[in-house]
Parts: C-alpha cells; structure tokens; sequence
C-alpha cells in the first residue's frame, strides 16, 4: 500500500496520512493482545461501580423511575501547562487558547521557576499587581481565579531545580539552602493551600557537579522534601520528577527507582511521581519511533511495577513533534496510542501535554512544532483524537430505569456525574461523584 495516500480511522477522527510510522511501530503497537491488555486496565482502574437506590419522600422504594447520567467530569488529571495564560495577542488568540485548553483539561501547570518569581533580588513576582509581564512566566495568581472558574486543579513547577535560576543567586551551598527556605516559605505562604500536585524537586539525576547543593548521593533532594512538604497543605501531592530516559530503562535497575525508594526509607514525603516525554525534534521522534525502546510492553511493565510504591504516578510533560512530512498526522497516530497506553496503567493518576499551541514552547524547542494547536491556536489533528478519547471513549452516559426495589447499577468512570431523576412527572437533578476509591452509593429522594 502506498503510505502516502493511506487513511487511518482512530476513534472517530478519519486523518489522511502523508507519512506513516515505522513498521516495527506499528506492528508492536497494533499487537492484539497488547490492546487487550490496555482495554482490560481502563476497564479495572478507571471505572467504578455505583449501587443506586431511589426512594420517595417516606423513604420507600420507586420502581420504574428513570435516570439519565452524563459526566460532566473527569476524577483523572488530563493536564497542559498554561504558561501564557493572559499573554497571547490579539484578544481572539487567548480567547482560543482558553477555550481550547478548558475542552480538553482539569490541569494546569503553573509556573515557578525562581527566574520568574524573582528575576532580581527581592523583586518578588508571585501576585498579580505590581509585576512586570514576562513570557511563559505570568505572576502564579493569575492561575487563581481562573483555575477556580474552570474546575481546574492547578500543579506548581518547580520549587528546586538546577536549572532557570536567577542569574544573582550565590555559589556558595549554604548561603543558597537558606535562599531556598526563604523561598520555600514565599511560596508556601501564598499557594499553600492553592496547588493540589507540586514538583518539589526536578531532575535531579542529571544535576551537573557545578550545581552548589550537588553531592554524588543527591541528598539535597531528601533536604527539600524535607524543607518545603510540611509547608504544605494536608493532602497536596509533593512529587519529584525526572527526565524521559528514565521510561526506558528496565524497572530493576532504573536509577529512579532506586533513588524513590531510598527517599521514601528516609522518611521524604514523596507523594507522587513524574516522568517526563519530550521528543523537541522530528528526527529525534522519528528514531524514537524505529527504536526498541517504543516498545509499548515494556513501557507498560514499567508503569506497572511503579505500583510497588502505591503512589500516584504522573506523565507530566510530553512533547511529540508535528514538523515535517506528515508531521500532524503522525503526532495524533502517536498521541493516541501513548495516552491509550498511559490512561491504563494502574497508578496513573495523570497526564500533562506541554505547551499547548505551536510558537509557545521555551526559545529552541519551537521548531519542533509539538503544540496539540498551530500557531494561530486552531486545533490540529492530535488535539481532536484527545478530543475523542477524552471527552467521548473515556466519558460516561446512560439512562437507567430502577427496579422493583428502586435499584439500579451503574459502571462508569472516574468523575464527578450529572445526575436526572424522572417519574410521574417529576423531575430531580443533582450532582454527584463516582470515585476510584471506591464505596460508590447514590441514594436519591423523588
């Protein structure tokens, strides 16, 4: 078959092909018994039970009575960085970028990089009024109110990392520790009860040496878990997060594996754990792609044994390019198979796209045109196959009609339900969650 003219159907979405991936990919990727695997685990780990009783008013079973669900909600956190919230012009451009991540996403990341919340000594920009605007960098209060009118959780990134640092900060280890406290209480002060997810500590196992807080054994991330968590509020998941090779490396003897459960036997509050998935570069997806370490199984392994720790787990930047020939095309083949695979791991917990339209990534990485939006913040073809899976394949409807003893059952995704009760007449709406944790009971009163 000619590739080059070929169509594939991916859930809906009928996407001409100029460029196809390679056939070592496609064929470990279009595994049956590899798909069956996936279904199997979205089924397990992302659905629940719900016993429904309907009662009237005295208490006494409706029979008959018919409930429509639909789910407004996703309990999963399909994220994006929102690092040029309020910065795009003209006006229609932010207003399509919005509008386009609230579709999609219930999380954002927001940026703290230190060379953005204080770019000169003491010129501190954490709230709205009096900072300057700088790109990709807006003062982290401005997420605030609109996280709260789209019912977005909101991931802070990062408190520590070797990288995008001020260029004032000292050289000298000790004089940088108290720094990093003062700076671990500025933040905490003021969104320590506003962020639900916070990297802590980002890439530390390829922290070069001239780094001041760097020793060989890497302590000063157990140092800052211990510092910044119990700053925190009760229940905010303090993660570390790590480069994309460590998805590649076999579980047993992955260095940040060994490194996360040192951490945890040294008492870190390590609530969560990230891994990163950028390809910045046509050729660098396109090896990636021809290579064995594509390879769906083992990735999924990985993911799997993760759950040894019992701790949520996180894809939490991803990068897939769309430049060259059939660059588009290939992006949304990619992205759909890869969020299949990672929505089906069972300590998931979410899955974070990086910048969302083409011409809005850090300076370098823009050729890549890895944006799930061109550069005039339209959607291309990756965005409409999340679209799909998202908000169609991995959302739940259905109408119910009870028993004799007002029953009825229903199996759906993890979310938040809009639930309609009708009978006789009457009609009854209310809202209600269907959580992973199990314990799903709605009793509802005509």
């Amino acid at each position: 078959m000619n590739m080059k003219s070929a169509v594939v159907l991916m859930s809906g979405v009928c996407l001409t092909v100029s460029a196809a991936p390679p056939e070592v990919y496609t064929k470990l990727w279009r595994d049956e018994k590899l798909n069956a695997h996936i279904e199997r685990n979205i089924e397990q780990y992302r659905k629940g039970d719900v016993a429904i009783t309907v009662v009237d008013a005295a208490g006494q079973p409706v029979s008959g009575a018919k409930i429509s669900v639909q789910q407004t909600g996703h309990e999963f956190l399909f994220g994006c960085n929102a690092f040029v919230l309020g910065q795009l012009q003209p006006a229609e451009a932010g207003q399509r970028y919005e509008a386009a991540f609230t579709k999609l996403f219930n999380f954002a990341t927001v940026p703290f990089y230190w060379e953005g919340t204080e770019p000169e000594q003491n010129e501190l920009r954490y709230m709205e009024k009096g900072s300057r605007d700088i790109w990709r960098r807006p003062p982290p209060e401005r997420f605030l109110p609109w996280a709260a009118k789209n019912n977005i959780t909101l991931k802070g990134h990062p408190l520590l990392w070797h990288a995008y640092n001020p260029k004032w900060l000292p050289k000298d280890a000790d004089a940088l520790r108290a720094l990093y406290q003062k700076r671990f209480k500025e933040i905490t002060s003021r969104f320590g009860d506003k962020l639900g997810v916070v990297d802590i500590v980002n890439e530390s196992l390829v922290c070069p040496k001239t780094y001041p807080l760097y020793t060989p054994d890497h302590d000063y991330v157990r140092w800052a878990f211990q510092e910044a968590v119990p700053q925190f509020a009760a229940g905010t998941i303090t993660m570390i997060n790590e480069v994309t090779s460590y998805n590649f490396k076999p579980y047993e003897s992955n260095p940040y594996v060994a490194q996360i459960r040192k951490l945890l036997e040294q008492g870190a509050q390590v609530r969560g754990i990230g891994l990163q998935y950028h390809f910045f570069r046509r050729k660098a997806l396109d090896a990636y792609l021809a290579s064995a370490q594509s390879d769906p199984h083992k990735l999924l392994d990985l993911y799997e044994k993760f759950s040894e720790f019992k701790l949520p787990l996180y894809i939490t930047e991803i990068t897939i390019a769309s430049a060259g020939e059939g660059g588009a095309e290939l992006q949304a083949e990619v992205v759909r198979d890869h969020y299949r695979l990672w929505f089906a791991a069972p300590n998931m917990a979410g899955i974070t796209w990086w910048n969302l339209g083409d011409g809005t990534a850090v300076k370098g990485e823009n050729e890549a045109m890895g944006g799930l939006l061109d550069a005039d913040f339209n959607p291309k073809p990756a965005y409409a196959a999340l679209d799909q899976l998202i908000n169609r394949d991995w959302t739940t409807q259905a109408t119910l009609t009870t028993d004799a003893q007002g029953r009825a059952q229903l199996r759906g995704f993890h979310g938040t339900y809009r639930v309609t009760l009708e009978q006789g007449g009457k009609t009854k709406q209310q809202t209600l969650p269907l959580k992973k944790a199990g314990g799903n009971t709605w009793t509802l009163t005509l």
